[in-house]
């Protein structure tokens, strides 16, 4: 539940910079942030992948562009959702998306400090099934990649 809580706040302030330093983008009152912060949250989560599934042949052929242009269109959606939220033109939402998306990743970087991830270079002698040696011949130098999440207390 505290994750929630904590990624819901990253989105309302990311939102909020994103009002404040963008001038296509306007809000009425802190509540309005809120709640287009939740809204924000579930369409991205349950609309934006339908909408990149059904519109993946246009991905491929931009090379992954046009999901910015969905991002737009997700951030343009939530502002006529939600009355207290205006964003004045689809280009406004299409900045305004890009520039939430990296404020919002820069303030997961600082969120997220407590995941772990750990490398493990090791040398390994294979055993082929018939009993002969593989060696270092083939399989040179295993990379073990483990990831682990600690809770936050």
């Amino acid at each position: 539940m505290k994750v929630i809580v904590l990624k819901w706040a990253v989105n309302i302030i990311s939102l909020a910079m994103v009002v404040y330093f963008f001038p296509g983008i306007h809000i009425d009152k802190w509540q309005t942030t809120a709640v287009a912060a939740i809204i924000l949250i579930l369409l991205n989560t349950f609309l934006r992948p339908i909408i990149i599934f059904l519109t993946l042949p246009l991905s491929i052929i931009s090379l992954g562009f046009f999901t910015l242009v969905i991002n737009g269109f997700v951030f343009y959606l939530v502002s006529k959702l939600i009355s207290g939220f205006r964003v004045d033109n689809f280009w406004s939402a299409f900045w305004g998306a890009i520039i939430f998306s990296v404020v919002n990743f820069l303030l997961n970087l600082f969120v997220n400090r407590s995941e772990k991830i750990s490398f493990n270079f090791s040398n390994h002698n294979f055993t082929c099934p018939y009993g002969t040696s593989v060696g270092r011949n083939k399989y040179r130098d295993v990379i073990d990649v483990e990831a682990e999440e600690e809770k936050i207390p």
